[in-house]
């Protein structure tokens, strides 16, 4: 007895050992998956990709700024310290809760192509799609006229004190995170690519790692100038002059005349419903609509008995993403250019047709675009509110991971390579004109319910961005997951639809999946006959919410644990 115990004791003290070490790694509440909670506070709240600019947002609220205010801030900041993802020279949409007039207004600052450069050039040179960098990618920069148009309407403390942490770090110096360090060294050649970009991120010859400090004094002299001189300084300024003047030494089209055309665009946001929430984007040039299109076939399902992460859920999710994208590829494009049926295409009696096309045992590889009468891979997503309840979603963009990879002397940032989502085809509604807006990928959203505010939120990561919007939604409202469940559950990436830059499409395409996943599921979905593949791309967004509790007057933040980032509140 003595020998069995003997050998017992120490058995029953690793199993008490083993369990007390796995629960311990379990959260105490939430999703199996949950990686934090949701951070709550009463007066504001800032959720961006840095804690920098987190930081900063939530000073500027301390200081008496409104949500735009401070969002500018931020934003500024996030052009130092991610400058592959977004900066001075790329564009910027956003959508505004103003508690005053109980309102939505939404901005559409994307600049427009040049003047000069005509689709007859792209055939001389026998492209059939715009590069995907160089002079020929290059459209006018949008974001600071963005800034000054949102800061005219909403904003408070002067433009020069919103800079002033941009400025900071720019000139003095902050630390690289993982996730920049990462884009940082996987694009080392793009940025050996031309001199100007090598001299200003490939410090000391090569490209930044974690944890080291990064200066960029041009950078910090370029916010110095639109701090003091306002937007002018860039589209009428010296700023101006040199863009110009290094465009024509390198090929390029954008001239001071583009810039100082510029005009960001005051427009009315659009909606659907979705079971009992109303969700709002920004209609084309951006792709915001694909998502209510999705959502509307959604609609017409019984998810209460379908659970997430099931073939169910899955399938569904990937058939009406591919419809959409297909009424995506035909119609989004400049508005002004082209005649694009946003109301018909939103429309439930549209939804209601094409959610017949969907079969439950079999995964489809020919869906079109539908017949809606024309009658009549890199962005930063952020979103503030402030303690009077005005609340801002906000997206800004260099399009591809530092953008056309073109730095203009002396300047300290890149040129974003929009132009590449353009088609070269004639007569497509997204066919290359000078003068016009390019297809954009970066939509903000926000949520109202029963007229009131519920959600700001968007999810970077350029065409993935309706899918991860609806699986947002879904997650909340169909699976019960709270904002940062919503945002920390494995996400469901396809990709194969037909493009609005022209390239067709690749059959029933391929689903990717984050891990966590069941094994059934993927097994079922082959047997459906869809692609599942193997190795994600890696492009499954970056995630911000703020969610408002009109009763208790509190606001939720949550921030997605793929990027560097952090909610905050105060």
């Amino acid at each position: 007895m003595q020998s069995i115990r003997k050998y017992h004791f120490p058995i029953f003290l690793f199993l008490i050992f083993i369990s007390t070490r796995i629960y311990a790694q379990d959260r105490l509440n939430g999703r199996t998956f949950s990686t934090r909670s949701s951070v709550m506070a009463q007066h504001g709240m800032a959720c961006t990709s840095q804690p920098l600019a987190t930081q900063a947002a939530i000073d500027v609220l301390k200081k008496g700024g409104t949500a735009v205010d401070a969002a500018i801030a931020a934003n500024a900041v996030l052009g130092v310290t991610e400058p592959e993802m977004n900066g001075i020279g790329g564009d910027l949409f956003a959508i505004v809760y103003d508690a005053k007039t109980k309102k939505l207004y939404g901005l559409n600052a994307s600049g427009r192509s040049p003047y000069s450069l005509t689709l007859e050039e792209f055939k001389k040179r026998g492209l059939d799609f715009v590069p995907v960098d160089g002079p020929l990618s290059v459209s006018v920069p949008g974001c600071v006229d963005g800034w000054f148009t949102l800061h005219n309407k909403f904003g408070k403390l002067p433009v020069k004190d919103l800079l002033q942490y941009a400025i900071l770090y720019a000139r003095n110096g902050f630390v690289v995170a993982d996730e920049t360090a990462y884009y940082w060294n996987l694009l080392e050649n793009k940025l050996r690519k031309y001199p100007n970009t090598a001299s200003v991120y490939l410090p000391g010859g090569k490209p930044l790692n974690r944890g080291e400090i990064f200066k960029n004094p041009d950078l910090a002299n370029s916010l110095e100038k639109i701090a003091n001189g306002g937007r002018d300084a860039f589209y009428k300024g010296d700023i101006a002059k040199a863009i110009d003047v290094y465009m024509k030494k390198n090929g390029g089209y954008l001239t001071t005349k583009d810039l100082a055309d510029h005009t960001s665009t005051w427009v009315e946001p659009v909606s659907t419903t979705y079971r009992g929430y109303r969700v709002w984007e920004i209609p084309p040039n951006g792709q915001g609509i694909a998502a209510l299109e999705m959502l509307n076939i959604l609609e017409g399902f019984d998810f209460s008995k379908i659970q997430y992460g099931s073939p169910e859920h899955v399938h569904l999710f990937v058939e009406a993403k591919k419809l959409a994208y297909e009424d995506r590829a035909k119609y989004y494009a400049d508005m002004e250019f082209a005649k694009v049926p946003v109301e018909q295409l939103i429309s439930k009696k549209y939804a209601d047709e094409r959610r017949k096309l969907i079969k439950m045992d079999r995964a489809s590889d020919s869906f079109t675009a539908g017949d809606a009468p024309l009658a009549h891979g890199e962005t930063i997503y952020m979103t503030v509110a402030d303690d009077e309840g005005n609340m801002v979603s906000l997206i800004q963009s260099n399009s591809a991971a530092f953008g056309s990879g073109m730095a203009p002397d002396g300047l300290g940032f890149v040129l974003q390579n929009r132009g590449t989502l353009f088609n070269l085809s004639t007569g497509m509604n997204n066919t290359y004109m000078p003068h016009k807006r390019p297809f954009h990928t970066i939509i903000p959203s926000f949520v109202t319910k029963d007229d009131k505010p519920f959600m700001s939120f968007g999810v970077m990561g350029g065409g993935f961005q309706p899918l991860g919007h609806v699986e947002i939604l879904m997650n909340m409202i169909d699976f019960g997951m709270n904002e940062q469940e919503a945002g920390d559950a494995p996400r469901i990436d396809h990709q194969g639809s037909s493009e609005p830059t022209g390239k067709t499409k690749n059959g029933v395409g391929t689903i990717y999946l984050e891990s966590g996943f069941p094994i059934a599921t993927i097994r079922r979905l082959t047997e459906l006959g869809h692609n599942v593949g193997t190795q994600a791309p890696g492009n499954f967004g970056g995630y911000q919410c703020i969610r408002f509790d009109p009763v208790h007057k509190i606001y939720f933040g949550a921030s997605d644990p793929r990027k560097d980032g952090m909610a905050a509140g105060y």
